[in-house]
């Protein structure tokens, strides 16, 4: 049961504006760098090195009365210009660094998300109202991407859950699909991200349930980057990254498991289900280790993302090599 008031906020109140970050950061180990060279102890050592801008970053203004969450992990966070530097949000360009740059403009206030399908109460939510809708919580999350890299990010928001509840789904619902916001005019490099749009991700209701997953608006201290999904996105910590749906329009409450976007472009490499599982490889690298951003070395990944003690019974009798 919930006993905390939500914070006393209007989301017009924090309509996103720029927030210019000087520092230089440089990202170690991932593909497409340049090579640089050194001398060590008598020998040529090459490391691979890509720099990302520091340059101007969509924010927004901070978020008052945010409480610490449960389930955070006490790692290193990801510095914040690396997370809004380096996305995966194909609708403003398939570069990691297109987004920051292409997302600048992209109007999230007024806003609505509509729920609706298998539920007892469908309705329109209002951004004001989400953010009403239970105390906002800050989680630290690991968050894994499926080509092998991982961040560790402060989210801000509460259980998807609590929206859930509040609609009531019918002995009907099996599935939530959710659905993102797609105008070509905001996002006119759509046409060129080589997947279907609008956006689409789904889950099992159960999934959806787990108090893990979470109904995000906001990260570090401040409302969502636009890059990053604003104005309010879900995160899944157990799953690869592209099943966390950024700038949610619609959820859909559905008997049956709904299409998903990468699921339909190629379910070979990525299947409904994307837990990372260092035991399941994509067809074209190994899941075994992963590469945190920021940092030269790899480590070993680990199953659920580090999450199975939540979630592991969600998955039990299944064979996760075959529904991956």
């Amino acid at each position: 049961m919930l006993t905390k008031k939500a914070p006393d906020l209007s989301y017009s109140e924090v309509t996103p504006k720029d927030v210019y970050l000087n520092r230089r950061r440089f990202l170690i180990g991932v593909a497409g760098a340049a090579v640089t060279g050194a001398a060590v102890l008598g020998y040529k050592k090459f490391t691979w090195v890509v720099s990302l801008p520091a340059g101007p970053v969509t924010l927004a203004s901070k978020l008052s009365g945010v409480i610490p969450g449960p389930y955070s992990t006490d790692e290193k966070q990801t510095t914040l210009n690396d997370v809004t530097h380096y996305n995966n949000f194909y609708e403003f360009g398939t570069g990691k660094e297109d987004p920051a740059e292409n997302a600048r403009k992209f109007v999230t206030s007024p806003w609505t998300v509509s729920v609706e399908g298998e539920v007892s109460k469908p309705r329109k939510f209002s951004m004001e109202e989400i953010m009403k809708l239970a105390p906002l919580e800050q989680r630290i999350y690991r968050h894994r991407c499926v080509e092998a890299w991982s961040i560790v990010v402060p989210w801000i928001g509460f259980p998807l859950s609590v929206l859930i509840n509040l609609v009531q789904p019918t002995s009907r619902a099996k599935y939530v699909a959710f659905e993102s916001y797609y105008d070509v005019k905001q996002m006119p490099l759509g046409p060129d991200a080589g997947i279907s749009l609008p956006y689409a991700e789904g889950l099992r209701l159960d999934e959806a349930m787990n108090p893990l997953t979470l109904l995000t608006v906001g990260m570090y201290d401040q409302t969502l980057a636009n890059q990053d999904g604003a104005p309010v996105r879900i995160v899944v910590p157990w799953k690869y990254g592209f099943k966390s749906a950024k700038s949610l329009v619609k959820i859909k409450f559905v008997d049956s498991q709904p299409a998903t976007t990468w699921n339909d472009a190629n379910s070979q490499e990525y299947g409904f289900y994307s837990n990372v599982n260092p035991n399941v490889d994509h067809p074209r690298w190994s899941q075994a280790t992963e590469r945190r951003l920021g940092e030269f070395s790899k480590r070993q990944t680990l199953m659920f993302n580090g999450y199975a003690d939540q979630v592991a019974s969600l998955y039990n009798g299944m064979d996760l090599k075959k529904y991956y």
